[in-house]
């Protein structure tokens, strides 16, 4: 399995593709596949079946994954996008801004 530097909960800028520029909160992420998906960004149009849960049926829209390697990690204090490193501080493993060195 691949260490990834995003987590789920940070919030992130899309750096390329269809929708460069939308910035979210990511969801989930999928090691295995390498995605990750982000709130209100690669919107989708499901179309689904009438059940129990959903007795209507119809058309929801659902967000996609959308390939780590396109997102990157906003740092909470320059509002830029930024790269992550890990350092230990006492005996805890913390990740870092490497612009700004702030602890994230």
């Amino acid at each position: 399995m691949i260490k990834l530097k995003i987590k789920t909960g940070d919030i992130v800028r899309v750096i390329a593709g269809d929708h460069k520029g939308a910035e979210g909160k990511v969801l989930r992420v999928d090691r295995e596949k390498n995605k990750a998906i982000v709130e209100a960004v690669n919107m989708v149009s499901k179309h689904t079946k009438p059940s129990a849960k959903s007795p209507q049926g119809g058309i929801v829209k659902k967000e996609a994954p959308i390939q780590i390697s396109n997102i990157s990690l906003i740092d909470p204090k320059t509002k830029e996008t930024t790269r992550t490193g890990v350092r230990v501080e006492g005996d805890k493993k913390v990740r870092f801004s490497k612009k700004s060195n702030q602890v994230l």
